[in-house]
């Protein structure tokens, strides 16, 4: 029986890991409470609390194809254009709601992959990786569990193979195999949302060759399986945190994390494993997961959306909500944040069916839309801080405000319109910095850049797929050179 959890379910399902994190050269005792992590925490959870509002219903859940029963859309195997269609709406609106990294994008898109990935596997060897990821996918389903979709290697010297590397630990690798299972080692970078994760999902990150297919692994892993590590990344701002729930955190509720996950000698079972050895498979495997992943940015459009909102808030604060430059700045930003809407929903309704079953979105588009997604966000960011001013950097604290001594000049100084509190005004600024400078820029704009892929990753992928050759025949044939095939 599938349960949808709720958020204060799935707070205590992680009190119950055992996880080995380390935060500033400090073991993290008790993570789920600790102030820099519990933010992003919240954001994951809230990804359970809204599935149970009816107004949400639809787009945050939907019926399993495994067993026909509720479940949260992000464990969800995509079995229409209409889902792939859902996938963009779920990802805007939960960007619009939390203003960060929900963190359960990449796991959801992980496991979609798979899906794809194992059947084919299954289809040239006859072998049973698709069982094992099914009977897999049930259990993840059944508990509602947040996987981390782990690709990222350190990569070491890019100029070398995995296998030529002189620290083969560089790429995630197999180490032993045994009766029951293999052991991995090495590690996973940039790991958005891993300790607020369940599972930890392990996929290559690049395609491999023969002489790599030690490297060629697909494996799933409890995220406190022993052998795993977990090392907190640094954010901007991010011990404004540590400050108590003062304003200067900008975002007051929500946040992300990433980490570098370290595998030292974890044993996998066998009926974990995804993929071992089929290095031929791994350009598929990579190129789907990449294709699902480069759509979930659906999220910055969300974002998008609060940053706008935050934006025409204080240029009206401000008093300047009525001139023309501010009016079209504001215009050009909805402009851009709805162009990258179309580009996520376009993906997802020129979406097929796999063998499988599974519904992949439409792979050039999804790489534009990616591609646009490492452009405009910097463009929208950059016109909020233009509307909202050098205020946004150079405001006093929340203590300032507060003090007995400042505070009245704090008061006096900072006001815009007099019929707003200058505690507002300073409010909204400091979530404008969040945004585009803060802890949330890490999601918005450094993530819109690296996440899914660098931009030029993009940019070979939309090379490799447009169909230049027909392009090319209609223009030639259009002019003359070359005989038309029939006249309409």
């Amino acid at each position: 029986m599938a349960k949808l959890m709720n958020a204060r379910e799935y707070e205590e399902s992680l009190r119950r890991l055992k996880l080995t994190v380390y935060q500033f050269g400090k073991r993290v005792e008790n993570v789920v409470d600790d102030p820099l992590i519990r933010p992003s925490m919240n954001a994951v959870a809230s990804t359970y609390e809204y599935a149970h509002r009816p107004e949400y219903e639809d787009i945050l859940t939907t019926k399993s194809h495994l067993t026909g029963e509720k479940i949260n859309r992000f464990t969800h195997i995509h079995q229409s254009v209409d889902d792939l269609v859902k996938k963009s709406k779920m990802g805007r609106l939960m960007g619009s709601l939390t203003a960060c990294c929900f963190q359960r994008c990449v796991g959801m898109d992980a496991l979609n992959a798979l899906s794809i990935t194992t059947h084919a596997i299954d289809e040239k060897y006859g072998t049973e990786y698709h069982k094992r990821f099914l009977k897999y996918l049930l259990y993840v389903q059944e508990n509602d569990l947040v996987c981390d979709g782990a690709m990222t290697d350190p990569k070491g010297d890019r100029s070398l193979a995995p296998s030529k590397q002189r620290d083969p630990d560089m790429f995630m690798r197999v180490t032993e195999e045994l009766p029951d299972g293999i052991v991995v080692s090495g590690a996973k970078a940039h790991q958005t949302g891993a300790v607020n994760s369940h599972e930890i999902i392990i996929m290559p990150t690049i395609t491999m060759r023969e002489e790599d297919k030690d490297y060629a692994i697909s494996c799933a892993l409890p995220a406190d399986a022993q052998g795993i590590t977990y090392i907190m990344g640094r954010q901007s701002c991010d011990t404004r945190k540590l400050e108590g729930m003062t304003f200067d955190r900008g975002n007051m509720f929500y946040g992300g994390h990433e980490a570098l996950v370290v595998f030292d000698k974890v044993f996998v079972p066998w009926e974990r494993v995804f993929m071992y050895k089929e290095y031929e498979f791994t350009t598929a495997l990579v190129e789907n997961f990449a294709a699902y992943h480069r759509q979930s940015y659906a999220c910055k459009v969300g974002v998008g959306d609060v940053l706008i909102g935050a934006a025409q808030t204080i240029a009206e604060f401000n008093g300047a909500e009525k001139a023309s430059h501010v009016k079209d700045k504001i215009i050009e930003m909805n402009h851009l944040n709805e162009t990258l809407f179309c580009g996520c929903i376009a993906c997802a309704a020129e979406g097929h069916r796999e063998a499988s079953g599974t519904y992949q979105n439409d792979l050039l588009l999804a790489n534009v839309h990616k591609q646009n997604i490492t452009r405009f966000p910097y463009e929208i960011a950059r016109l909020a801080q233009d509307i909202a001013g050098g205020l946004v950097v150079t405001c006093p604290s929340e203590q300032d405000l507060k003090s007995p001594e400042v505070g009245a000049w704090v008061e006096k100084y900072f006001k815009g319109r007099t019929d707003i509190p200058t505690e507002h005004r300073l409010r909204i600024l400091r979530l404008i910095e969040n945004i585009t400078m803060g802890t949330a820029a890490v999601g918005y704009l450094t993530e819109s850049m690296h996440g899914a892929g660098s931009p030029q990753a993009q940019r070979i992928m939309i090379a490799r797929l447009v169909n230049m050759k027909q392009k090319q025949k209609v223009a030639r044939q259009l002019c003359g050179i070359d005989k038309v095939d029939q006249i309409r």
